[in-house]
């Protein structure tokens, strides 16, 4: 285990001059209010900002305080840290990553603080939950399979739209949606046990029953085990400025819609998002997708349970 520390606190070190801006924290490893989220107990983020563009993003929002949120930036010393953050918690859980910028931005394939952080969730025996637009994530396909020998394993890969095009233009800086799906496949070939996020879903450009019956009927093609879905965003002070401006751009006659329909709002729900809903769940329910978050909790958590169980 002192190697592993020791390496983790080298690699640091080694691109701590490269050309990412590092930025000072106290801690990384925080612990969560809301477990019902994924049945997370902790949360970390590594980088700071987001390289996807994603027009909706919520984490552009002003209570975030996240200055020119384009550029990423890691956090200083990010692997002694959480080491240290590791070491004083008293009870091991599963960590999330992904909240707030992508664990797999274009950085992360050189500097590897994302895999080397799940090296040491390893060591110290927690499990992990990941959410990511990349398909990065499979690089760690090995460190994943270690974990989920002791603790629960958990990939989330984020597809809002099934159209290669219209997903590009929505998420300019993320791989192609089919290229997502695919590494859902790999993952779930590999034994880990990954599904979609299918949010948000955005009023008046994704809420149409083709986008959704073609986001589930792919995933259940590619091997998905969920989908948890948010037919509509949210808007507030920051990103709703940014959005706006990219509509003007890519879908000129769709802002006037929001801002007649929406206002002021923070929960921007689609108009059609019951109907949709019922047509999301039933073609689940067909082809055997979970969906509820419950049911998503324990089914990626019942293989660690029963290996407990094994225990006594």
């Amino acid at each position: 285990m002192r190697r592993v520390h020791t390496f983790c606190l080298i690699w640091c070190k080694v691109f701590s001059g490269s050309a990412m801006e590092y930025i000072p924290a106290k801690t990384i490893v925080t612990q969560v209010k809301n477990h019902s989220w994924f049945g997370t107990d902790y949360n970390m983020n590594i980088y700071r900002g987001c390289s996807h563009g994603c027009i909706y993003c919520d984490s552009r929002s002003l209570c975030y305080r996240i200055e020119n949120f384009d550029q990423i930036r890691a956090k200083h010393d990010a692997l002694r840290i959480i080491r240290d953050d590791l070491l004083k918690k008293r009870k091991r859980g599963v960590v999330g990553t992904g909240s707030m910028s992508d664990p797999y931005n274009p950085f992360e394939k050189e500097l590897k603080l994302t895999r080397n952080s799940l090296e040491l969730l390893n060591a110290y025996r927690f499990g992990v939950a990941i959410a990511t637009k990349s398909t990065l994530i499979t690089r760690d396909i090995d460190i994943l399979k270690d974990i989920q020998k002791h603790s629960p394993v958990l990939a989330k890969i984020t597809i809002t739209a099934a159209d290669d095009n219209l997903g590009k233009t929505i998420e300019p800086g993320a791989p192609l949606s089919s290229e997502r799906f695919n590494a859902v496949k790999t993952l779930s070939l590999n034994g880990i046990y990954a599904g979609i996020l299918m949010m948000p879903i955005l009023p008046f450009i994704e809420d149409t029953e083709e986008n959704i019956l073609n986001i589930v009927r792919l995933a259940k093609e590619n091997e998905a085990r969920f989908i948890y879905p948010s037919i509509g965003m949210t808007l507030r002070a920051g990103n709703r400025e940014y959005f706006y401006e990219m509509l003007d751009r890519s879908f000129p006659e769709v802002k006037e819609k929001y801002i007649k329909r929406f206002d002021q709002r923070y929960s921007c729900s689609s108009p059609k998002a019951k109907k949709l809903f019922h047509l999301f769940t039933d073609e689940c329910d067909k082809l055997n997708i979970r969906y509820k978050m419950k049911d998503i909790i324990a089914d990626y958590k019942r293989s660690y349970w029963i290996k407990q169980l094994d225990l006594f």
